[in-house]
């Protein structure tokens, strides 16, 4: 079982993102379209995996990501996100720089970090 928590603040995106990792062992999914969100989701259920646009329409996915570490400790993160340079804080290794995203490079990262 691997439960993902998708911050991001497009609804189509965010469906798609977890269509994509159903096929490659996603088993259960929360949502957040805020940093605020994100946080309180994280809190409801401990995400085993956290995939994260940057931008938000309130705050940041990083920002987000730094509160629910400091809370949970280490989780893996997979950043996906049109604007690179809004995330210069985020590990090198888990951003994946576009959007629109390939099914292919959201697979393979989330296979890259997900709990076997």
């Amino acid at each position: 079982m691997c439960h993902v928590l998708i911050i991001e603040d497009e609804a189509f995106i965010a469906l798609d993102l977890q269509d994509m990792v159903a096929t490659v062992g996603a088993t259960t999914f929360a949502f957040a379209e805020t940093e605020r969100e994100a946080v309180e989701e994280a809190r409801a259920h401990r995400p085993d995996v956290i995939m994260s646009d940057v931008m938000l329409r309130e705050g940041t996915g990083p920002g987000a990501v730094e509160l629910i570490q400091h809370e949970m400790g280490p989780l893996p993160v997979i950043f996906i996100t049109a604007t690179p340079d809004a995330c210069l804080n985020c590990d090198p290794f888990s951003v994946i720089l576009a959007k629109p995203v390939a099914d292919t490079a959201v697979r393979q990262a989330f296979q890259a970090v997900a709990p076997h």
